[in-house]
Protein backbone atom coordinates (compact mmCIF):
# COMPACT_ATOMS: atom_id res chain seq x y z
CA UNK A 1 0.00 0.00 0.00
CA UNK A 2 1.75 3.56 -1.04
CA UNK A 3 1.94 5.32 1.65
CA UNK A 4 3.26 9.58 0.42
CA UNK A 5 5.05 11.47 3.41
CA UNK A 6 2.89 15.18 2.16
CA UNK A 7 0.02 12.87 2.15
CA UNK A 8 -0.16 12.43 6.03
CA UNK A 9 -3.06 14.28 7.52
CA UNK A 10 -2.23 17.59 8.83
CA UNK A 11 -3.29 18.40 12.66
CA UNK A 12 -5.51 20.95 11.03
CA UNK A 13 -7.23 18.10 9.72
CA UNK A 14 -7.48 16.13 12.65
CA UNK A 15 -9.01 19.16 14.79
CA UNK A 16 -12.67 19.00 15.12
CA UNK A 17 -14.99 21.99 13.73
CA UNK A 18 -14.05 25.08 15.19
CA UNK A 19 -17.21 27.04 16.88
CA UNK A 20 -18.88 29.72 14.36
CA UNK A 21 -18.03 33.14 13.95
CA UNK A 22 -21.70 33.95 15.40
CA UNK A 23 -21.63 31.50 18.34
CA UNK A 24 -21.84 32.79 21.97
CA UNK A 25 -18.78 34.24 23.64
CA UNK A 26 -17.74 31.72 26.89
CA UNK A 27 -14.77 34.30 27.87
CA UNK A 28 -14.49 38.38 27.00
CA UNK A 29 -10.65 39.80 28.35
CA UNK A 30 -10.78 43.69 27.58
CA UNK A 31 -7.75 45.55 28.41
CA UNK A 32 -6.70 43.48 31.05
CA UNK A 33 -3.24 45.07 33.23
CA UNK A 34 -1.13 43.33 36.01
CA UNK A 35 1.89 44.51 37.62
CA UNK A 36 4.00 43.03 40.46
CA UNK A 37 6.11 44.71 43.13
CA UNK A 38 9.59 43.25 43.17
CA UNK A 39 11.57 44.03 46.47
CA UNK A 40 14.92 44.97 45.17
CA UNK A 41 16.72 43.63 48.89
CA UNK A 42 15.58 40.60 50.88
CA UNK A 43 15.26 40.63 54.43
CA UNK A 44 15.59 37.77 56.10
CA UNK A 45 16.52 38.50 59.46
CA UNK A 46 15.73 40.76 62.87
CA UNK A 47 19.35 42.29 62.47
CA UNK A 48 19.11 43.15 58.77
CA UNK A 49 15.83 44.81 59.66
CA UNK A 50 17.32 47.28 62.26
CA UNK A 51 20.20 47.98 60.39
CA UNK A 52 18.39 48.82 57.04
CA UNK A 53 14.57 49.48 58.65
CA UNK A 54 13.88 50.70 54.85
CA UNK A 55 15.17 48.07 52.72
CA UNK A 56 11.48 46.78 52.09
CA UNK A 57 10.93 49.53 50.93
CA UNK A 58 12.82 49.64 47.87
CA UNK A 59 11.06 47.78 44.67
CA UNK A 60 10.74 47.58 40.88
CA UNK A 61 8.36 47.38 39.34
CA UNK A 62 7.18 44.19 36.41
CA UNK A 63 4.83 44.59 34.19
CA UNK A 64 3.23 41.13 33.42
CA UNK A 65 0.64 42.03 31.58
CA UNK A 66 -0.31 45.26 29.35
CA UNK A 67 -3.58 45.70 27.60
CA UNK A 68 -4.21 42.29 27.02
CA UNK A 69 -7.80 41.98 25.21
CA UNK A 70 -8.92 38.63 23.35
CA UNK A 71 -12.07 36.90 23.01
CA UNK A 72 -13.09 33.10 23.33
CA UNK A 73 -16.03 31.56 21.82
CA UNK A 74 -18.48 28.65 23.44
CA UNK A 75 -17.26 25.11 22.82
CA UNK A 76 -13.57 26.44 21.47
CA UNK A 77 -10.17 24.94 22.58
CA UNK A 78 -8.26 27.94 22.88
CA UNK A 79 -4.42 27.39 23.53
CA UNK A 80 -2.15 30.39 24.84
CA UNK A 81 1.66 30.19 24.53
CA UNK A 82 4.64 32.18 25.24
CA UNK A 83 8.38 32.12 26.70
CA UNK A 84 8.79 31.38 30.77
CA UNK A 85 8.02 34.91 32.19
CA UNK A 86 5.95 36.22 29.29
CA UNK A 87 2.86 36.29 31.68
CA UNK A 88 0.73 33.81 30.52
CA UNK A 89 0.16 31.77 33.75
CA UNK A 90 -0.48 35.06 35.44
CA UNK A 91 -3.10 35.47 32.49
CA UNK A 92 -4.55 31.94 33.28
CA UNK A 93 -4.38 32.56 37.34
CA UNK A 94 -6.71 36.24 36.78
CA UNK A 95 -8.92 34.24 34.69
CA UNK A 96 -9.44 31.75 37.56
CA UNK A 97 -9.52 34.66 40.48
CA UNK A 98 -6.41 33.26 41.66
CA UNK A 99 -4.56 37.25 40.94
CA UNK A 100 -6.86 40.64 40.63
CA UNK A 101 -6.23 42.57 37.81
CA UNK A 102 -4.87 45.99 37.94
CA UNK A 103 -7.37 47.36 35.33
CA UNK A 104 -9.83 46.00 32.50
CA UNK A 105 -12.87 43.52 32.16
CA UNK A 106 -13.63 39.65 32.45
CA UNK A 107 -17.06 38.42 31.06
CA UNK A 108 -17.44 34.53 31.22
CA UNK A 109 -20.09 32.48 30.75
CA UNK A 110 -20.85 29.43 32.95
CA UNK A 111 -19.30 27.74 35.22
CA UNK A 112 -15.22 27.62 35.93
CA UNK A 113 -13.16 25.05 36.54
CA UNK A 114 -9.16 26.07 37.37
CA UNK A 115 -6.46 23.07 36.91
CA UNK A 116 -3.45 25.48 37.34
CA UNK A 117 -1.46 22.36 39.00
CA UNK A 118 -2.06 18.77 39.09
CA UNK A 119 -2.24 17.32 42.55
CA UNK A 120 -3.46 20.74 44.65
CA UNK A 121 -5.75 20.29 47.24
CA UNK A 122 -4.80 17.06 47.73
CA UNK A 123 -4.49 15.66 50.93
CA UNK A 124 -1.56 13.29 51.19
CA UNK A 125 -2.76 11.65 54.89
CA UNK A 126 -6.35 10.53 52.46
CA UNK A 127 -6.99 7.80 50.51
CA UNK A 128 -7.50 8.65 47.15
CA UNK A 129 -11.44 8.02 47.48
CA UNK A 130 -11.48 10.70 50.21
CA UNK A 131 -9.50 12.96 48.13
CA UNK A 132 -12.05 12.44 45.13
CA UNK A 133 -14.45 13.63 47.54
CA UNK A 134 -12.86 16.61 48.56
CA UNK A 135 -11.79 18.17 45.06
CA UNK A 136 -15.15 17.26 43.80
CA UNK A 137 -16.84 19.33 46.46
CA UNK A 138 -14.13 22.30 45.69
CA UNK A 139 -15.05 21.71 42.09
CA UNK A 140 -18.53 22.93 42.57
CA UNK A 141 -20.46 19.48 42.87
CA UNK A 142 -22.53 17.84 45.88
CA UNK A 143 -20.99 15.57 47.72
CA UNK A 144 -23.53 12.69 46.41
CA UNK A 145 -22.62 13.84 43.13
CA UNK A 146 -18.91 13.27 43.67
CA UNK A 147 -19.54 10.00 45.71
CA UNK A 148 -21.50 8.49 42.41
CA UNK A 149 -18.52 9.27 40.18
CA UNK A 150 -16.30 7.69 42.01
CA UNK A 151 -16.20 4.83 40.76
CA UNK A 152 -15.56 6.24 37.10
CA UNK A 153 -12.53 8.55 38.75
CA UNK A 154 -11.12 5.32 40.30
CA UNK A 155 -11.42 3.35 36.96
CA UNK A 156 -9.70 6.09 34.50
CA UNK A 157 -6.65 6.35 36.76
CA UNK A 158 -6.19 2.45 37.37
CA UNK A 159 -5.88 2.81 40.94
CA UNK A 160 -8.23 0.17 41.32
CA UNK A 161 -6.33 -1.98 44.10
CA UNK A 162 -4.87 1.31 45.24
CA UNK A 163 -7.93 3.42 46.20
CA UNK A 164 -8.08 2.99 49.91
CA UNK A 165 -4.22 3.40 49.90
CA UNK A 166 -3.58 6.94 51.65
CA UNK A 167 -1.86 9.31 49.14
CA UNK A 168 1.25 9.62 50.54
CA UNK A 169 2.40 6.03 49.71
CA UNK A 170 1.67 6.97 46.35
CA UNK A 171 4.11 7.43 43.76
CA UNK A 172 4.46 10.36 41.36
CA UNK A 173 2.71 8.69 38.59
CA UNK A 174 -0.19 7.53 40.53
CA UNK A 175 -0.33 10.71 41.85
CA UNK A 176 -0.75 12.69 38.81
CA UNK A 177 -3.15 9.66 37.10
CA UNK A 178 -5.43 10.56 40.02
CA UNK A 179 -5.59 14.24 39.44
CA UNK A 180 -5.92 14.31 36.29
CA UNK A 181 -8.76 11.98 36.30
CA UNK A 182 -10.44 14.04 38.92
CA UNK A 183 -10.07 17.25 36.50
CA UNK A 184 -11.79 15.23 34.11
CA UNK A 185 -15.17 14.69 35.78
CA UNK A 186 -15.20 18.37 36.14
CA UNK A 187 -18.68 19.49 35.47
CA UNK A 188 -17.81 22.53 33.97
CA UNK A 189 -18.54 24.83 31.09
CA UNK A 190 -15.08 26.55 30.67
CA UNK A 191 -11.80 24.78 32.12
CA UNK A 192 -8.78 26.61 32.56
CA UNK A 193 -5.82 23.97 32.66
CA UNK A 194 -1.80 24.89 32.95
CA UNK A 195 0.04 21.55 31.41
CA UNK A 196 -1.34 18.98 32.19
CA UNK A 197 -1.29 17.10 29.36
CA UNK A 198 1.60 15.11 29.24
CA UNK A 199 0.38 12.75 32.18
CA UNK A 200 1.62 8.57 32.53
CA UNK A 201 2.59 6.64 30.27
CA UNK A 202 2.09 6.22 26.44
CA UNK A 203 -1.45 4.22 27.22
CA UNK A 204 -2.63 6.77 30.02
CA UNK A 205 -1.66 9.55 27.34
CA UNK A 206 -3.82 8.35 24.72
CA UNK A 207 -6.75 7.80 27.37
CA UNK A 208 -6.62 11.37 27.94
CA UNK A 209 -6.47 12.27 24.55
CA UNK A 210 -9.57 10.40 23.69
CA UNK A 211 -10.79 12.27 27.01
CA UNK A 212 -10.25 15.61 25.69
CA UNK A 213 -11.70 14.77 22.23
CA UNK A 214 -14.94 14.04 23.99
CA UNK A 215 -15.30 16.91 26.19
CA UNK A 216 -14.38 18.81 22.89
CA UNK A 217 -17.47 17.13 21.13
CA UNK A 218 -19.69 17.59 24.10
CA UNK A 219 -18.95 21.71 23.70
CA UNK A 220 -16.66 22.27 26.48
CA UNK A 221 -14.82 25.76 26.46
CA UNK A 222 -11.14 24.85 27.28
CA UNK A 223 -7.69 27.16 27.88
CA UNK A 224 -5.10 25.60 27.54
CA UNK A 225 -1.41 26.80 28.64
CA UNK A 226 1.69 25.15 27.25
CA UNK A 227 5.05 24.71 26.13
CA UNK A 228 4.36 21.61 23.82
CA UNK A 229 3.34 23.09 19.92
CA UNK A 230 2.63 19.87 18.81
CA UNK A 231 -0.44 19.93 21.27
CA UNK A 232 -1.54 23.36 19.88
CA UNK A 233 -1.59 22.42 16.54
CA UNK A 234 -3.34 19.02 17.11
CA UNK A 235 -6.31 20.25 19.92
CA UNK A 236 -6.55 24.02 19.14
CA UNK A 237 -8.79 25.80 17.08
CA UNK A 238 -7.19 28.96 18.06
CA UNK A 239 -3.72 30.13 19.33
CA UNK A 240 -2.59 33.09 21.35
CA UNK A 241 1.34 33.95 21.44
CA UNK A 242 1.98 36.49 24.57
CA UNK A 243 5.61 38.02 24.94
CA UNK A 244 6.67 40.76 26.99
CA UNK A 245 2.56 40.99 28.61
CA UNK A 246 1.74 41.72 25.00
CA UNK A 247 -0.37 39.55 22.44
CA UNK A 248 2.72 38.77 19.65
CA UNK A 249 0.46 36.64 18.15
CA UNK A 250 -3.66 35.24 17.75
CA UNK A 251 -5.14 33.43 15.29
CA UNK A 252 -4.25 29.80 13.46
CA UNK A 253 -2.71 27.45 15.47
CA UNK A 254 0.05 26.50 13.28
CA UNK A 255 1.21 30.25 12.72
CA UNK A 256 1.32 30.75 16.46
CA UNK A 257 3.36 28.22 16.54
CA UNK A 258 5.99 28.78 14.15
CA UNK A 259 5.84 32.21 15.79
CA UNK A 260 6.42 30.96 18.95
CA UNK A 261 9.37 28.59 17.83
CA UNK A 262 10.81 31.54 15.98
CA UNK A 263 10.80 33.37 18.41
CA UNK A 264 12.44 31.11 21.09
CA UNK A 265 15.44 30.40 18.84
CA UNK A 266 15.93 34.29 17.89
CA UNK A 267 16.59 35.37 21.68
CA UNK A 268 18.89 31.64 22.27
CA UNK A 269 21.36 32.55 18.98
CA UNK A 270 24.82 33.75 19.35
CA UNK A 271 26.27 36.05 17.28
CA UNK A 272 29.68 34.60 15.55
CA UNK A 273 32.22 36.42 14.37
CA UNK A 274 32.98 35.96 10.52
CA UNK A 275 36.08 37.46 11.39
CA UNK A 276 37.96 34.83 12.90
CA UNK A 277 39.65 33.18 10.28
CA UNK A 278 42.54 30.66 11.06
CA UNK A 279 45.43 30.53 9.67
CA UNK A 280 44.40 33.27 6.77
CA UNK A 281 46.63 34.37 4.11
CA UNK A 282 45.55 37.10 1.40
CA UNK A 283 41.67 37.09 1.90
CA UNK A 284 39.31 38.25 4.72
CA UNK A 285 35.72 36.85 5.17
CA UNK A 286 34.01 40.43 6.03
CA UNK A 287 30.73 39.16 7.03
CA UNK A 288 28.69 36.05 6.73
CA UNK A 289 24.59 35.83 7.51
CA UNK A 290 21.28 34.47 6.72
CA UNK A 291 18.23 36.06 5.01
CA UNK A 292 14.47 35.51 5.07
CA UNK A 293 12.36 35.40 1.96
CA UNK A 294 11.86 39.55 2.52
CA UNK A 295 15.74 40.07 2.35
CA UNK A 296 16.31 40.88 5.95
CA UNK A 297 18.61 39.41 8.04
CA UNK A 298 17.44 36.52 10.59
CA UNK A 299 18.79 33.21 12.21
CA UNK A 300 16.09 31.23 12.06
CA UNK A 301 14.81 28.87 9.48
CA UNK A 302 11.28 27.02 9.36
CA UNK A 303 12.07 23.42 8.06
CA UNK A 304 11.11 23.83 4.43
CA UNK A 305 11.91 27.55 3.90
CA UNK A 306 14.96 27.99 1.24
CA UNK A 307 18.20 28.75 2.87
CA UNK A 308 19.52 32.22 1.69
CA UNK A 309 23.38 32.53 2.08
CA UNK A 310 25.08 35.30 2.26
CA UNK A 311 28.92 36.09 2.51
CA UNK A 312 31.10 39.18 1.94
CA UNK A 313 34.83 38.15 0.98
CA UNK A 314 37.98 40.97 0.86
CA UNK A 315 41.07 39.61 -1.61
CA UNK A 316 43.73 41.45 0.04
CA UNK A 317 46.48 40.30 -2.63
CA UNK A 318 45.82 39.16 -6.51
CA UNK A 319 44.93 35.65 -6.71
CA UNK A 320 44.18 33.28 -9.64
CA UNK A 321 41.48 30.35 -9.49
CA UNK A 322 39.75 31.34 -6.13
CA UNK A 323 37.27 29.57 -5.06
CA UNK A 324 34.79 29.61 -2.04
CA UNK A 325 33.25 27.00 -0.01
CA UNK A 326 30.90 26.53 2.30
CA UNK A 327 29.87 23.22 5.04
CA UNK A 328 26.61 22.81 6.60
CA UNK A 329 27.09 20.80 9.47
CA UNK A 330 24.67 20.01 12.61
CA UNK A 331 25.21 20.67 16.48
CA UNK A 332 27.31 17.79 17.30
CA UNK A 333 29.70 18.87 14.26
CA UNK A 334 28.85 16.74 11.16
CA UNK A 335 29.41 18.31 7.91
CA UNK A 336 26.38 17.55 6.07
CA UNK A 337 27.05 18.63 2.77
CA UNK A 338 28.92 21.19 1.12
CA UNK A 339 28.89 23.60 -1.87
CA UNK A 340 30.82 25.99 -3.55
CA UNK A 341 31.70 28.19 -6.37
CA UNK A 342 34.65 29.98 -8.64
CA UNK A 343 34.92 33.63 -7.97
CA UNK A 344 35.69 35.44 -11.31
CA UNK A 345 38.04 38.74 -11.63
CA UNK A 346 36.88 41.73 -14.13
CA UNK A 347 35.47 41.24 -17.40
CA UNK A 348 34.78 37.11 -16.35
CA UNK A 349 38.54 36.56 -15.69
CA UNK A 350 39.83 34.17 -13.28
CA UNK A 351 42.26 36.18 -11.57
CA UNK A 352 40.64 38.20 -8.88
CA UNK A 353 42.78 42.02 -8.20
CA UNK A 354 43.67 42.72 -5.12
CA UNK A 355 41.45 44.55 -3.16
CA UNK A 356 38.40 43.28 -4.34
CA UNK A 357 35.62 43.10 -2.53
CA UNK A 358 33.10 40.03 -3.36
CA UNK A 359 29.01 39.31 -2.54
CA UNK A 360 28.64 35.45 -2.14
CA UNK A 361 24.93 34.62 -2.85
CA UNK A 362 23.23 30.57 -2.21
CA UNK A 363 20.30 29.95 -2.07
CA UNK A 364 19.91 25.89 -1.09
CA UNK A 365 16.92 23.46 -0.35
CA UNK A 366 16.59 23.51 3.80
CA UNK A 367 16.00 19.66 4.38
CA UNK A 368 17.64 20.26 7.72
CA UNK A 369 15.44 18.82 10.85
CA UNK A 370 14.62 21.28 13.52
CA UNK A 371 17.70 22.30 15.92
CA UNK A 372 21.42 23.97 15.91
CA UNK A 373 23.35 24.26 12.56
CA UNK A 374 26.50 25.56 11.60
CA UNK A 375 28.09 27.27 8.69
CA UNK A 376 31.91 26.79 7.87
CA UNK A 377 33.57 28.73 5.26
CA UNK A 378 36.66 28.83 3.26
CA UNK A 379 38.81 30.34 -0.11
CA UNK A 380 41.69 29.11 -1.66
CA UNK A 381 43.32 29.80 -4.95
CA UNK A 382 44.54 26.41 -6.86
CA UNK A 383 46.69 28.39 -8.62
CA UNK A 384 49.08 31.27 -7.98
CA UNK A 385 48.73 33.82 -5.50
CA UNK A 386 48.90 31.66 -2.61
CA UNK A 387 45.63 32.85 -0.73
CA UNK A 388 43.62 30.89 1.32
CA UNK A 389 41.22 31.50 4.80
CA UNK A 390 39.15 28.92 6.50
CA UNK A 391 36.49 29.98 9.34
CA UNK A 392 34.94 27.31 11.36
CA UNK A 393 31.58 28.65 12.71
CA UNK A 394 31.39 31.61 10.59
CA UNK A 395 27.65 31.56 11.21
CA UNK A 396 25.23 30.14 13.70
CA UNK A 397 21.44 29.23 12.67
CA UNK A 398 18.75 27.31 13.86
CA UNK A 399 15.95 25.46 11.87
CA UNK A 400 12.71 25.29 13.41
CA UNK A 401 9.16 23.44 13.30
CA UNK A 402 7.33 20.37 14.07
CA UNK A 403 9.00 17.70 11.83
CA UNK A 404 8.67 14.51 13.45
CA UNK A 405 12.03 12.81 12.74
CA UNK A 406 14.80 11.11 14.69
CA UNK A 407 17.45 11.79 11.63
CA UNK A 408 19.40 14.95 10.46
CA UNK A 409 17.43 15.59 7.69
CA UNK A 410 13.82 15.27 7.24
CA UNK A 411 12.71 14.78 2.75
CA UNK A 412 9.84 14.26 1.11
CA UNK A 413 9.49 10.38 0.13
CA UNK A 414 7.07 7.79 -0.92
CA UNK A 415 7.29 4.38 0.46
CA UNK A 416 5.09 1.08 -0.30
CA UNK A 417 5.20 -2.38 0.96
CA UNK A 418 3.04 -5.17 -0.89
CA UNK A 419 1.97 -8.69 0.21
CA UNK A 420 3.93 -11.02 -1.20
CA UNK A 421 1.78 -14.55 -1.76
CA UNK A 422 3.38 -17.43 -1.66
CA UNK A 423 2.61 -20.84 -3.72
Amino acid sequence: MPVDNPATPSPADRRSPAPQEGAPLAIQVQGLEKSFRIPTHRVDSFKERLVRPFAARDYRELHALQGISFDVRKGEFFGIVGRNGSGKSTLLKILASIYRADAGTIRMAGRLAPFIELGVGFNVELTARENIVLNGVMMGLTPRETRHRLDAVIEFAELEEFSELKLKNYSSGMLVRLAFSVMMEADADVLLIDEVLAVGDAAFQQKCADAFHAMKSRGKTIVLVTHEMATVEEYCHRAMLIDGGHIRQLGDPAETGREYLKLNFERGVETADPTAGAGAEGARLLDCWLEDAKGERTTTIEHGEEIHLRAEIEVEREASGLGVGFVIANADGLGLFEFGTMLEGPGGSDTVPAGTRTLVKATLENPLAPGRHFVHCGAQSNRSGGVHIYVHNALDFVVFGTVPTKGIVSIEHRIEAELEERS
